[in-house]
């Protein structure tokens, strides 16, 4: 497998792969892969209903790593689809750095089943767009709980004035019975709080079951390792989208 330099000449790589949770493979330094020889088995009855996706990082130790592609297949999944142990090559699809930079997020991601808990902290953000005159921004985060692309729930922290490297470690609880974890996913959102007008988003993520690429990963490492807090840094995205609140049964 060839892989695309994303430092000067040679990438580190990390490959992953997906079982019900995230599986991260050994970095191998330099060059082009092969990847290490690594098994896992899957339960035959469970493959015709899930996929195979494959995230290729570039390892960077003093930040977040930054993604060189993927590869999504569903039907390498099915019994007897090939005999033996073929090699299979596919294409990797390429991620882009075109995205407008509005900074990053870290938060932490925790459930209890027997509780049905889920607790979100959010710990801090960095490099924070600027919205304000200044040069700073007056930062909280909102985090949004949806369904079916209905928001159930809202909640935020409180706001910092003036950075764009603001600090929060404030924990953010949602009460949600295992069954309906599939169903449902969060919305993190940054605003930049205003006095007079509307406070303005500067950027957001989201994180579940169906979401895409780091916010998929996060959802299954946090259900794969109940009861321990799981963290990662976000990239901000633009959100374009409005999500309709409704009420929660019994609640």
């Amino acid at each position: 497998m060839h892989v695309s330099s994303m430092d000067y000449g040679t990438t580190p790589p990390l490959g992953a792969y997906k079982q019900k949770s995230v599986d991260w493979l050994r970095t191998r330094k330099g060059g082009d892969l092969p990847l290490p020889d690594r098994k896992r088995k899957f339960q035959t009855r469970e493959l015709t209903s899930r996929k195979l996706h494959l995230s290729v990082f570039d390892f960077d130790r003093f930040s977040r790593h930054d993604m060189i592609g993927e590869v999504t297949w569903r039907t390498c999944l099915r019994p007897r689809t090939f005999p033996g142990k073929p090699s299979i090559w596919k294409d990797i699809q390429y991620a882009t750095n075109c995205d407008v930079d509005l900074g990053e997020i870290m938060f932490s991601l925790c459930y209890l089943p027997t509780a049905g808990r889920l607790t979100l902290t959010v710990i801090k953000c960095r490099n924070l767009k600027a919205m304000d005159i200044t040069g700073y921004s007056d930062p909280y985060v909102k985090v949004s709980l949806l369904c079916d692309g209905r928001r159930l729930k809202k909640k935020k922290t409180t706001i910092k004035k003036n950075t764009l490297n603001p600090t929060y470690n404030e924990a953010i609880i949602f009460d949600i019975p295992p069954e309906n974890m599939d169903q449902v996913s969060l919305l993190i959102s940054v605003m930049d709080y205003d006095r007079v007008g509307h406070n303005e988003i500067i950027g957001g993520c989201r994180v579940g079951i169906n979401a895409e690429g780091l916010g998929r990963d996060h959802w299954n490492e946090m259900l794969a390792y109940p009861r321990k807090p799981i963290a990662h840094w976000h990239p901000l995205m633009e959100v374009k989208k409005s999500f309709k609140e409704v009420t929660l049964p019994n609640g």
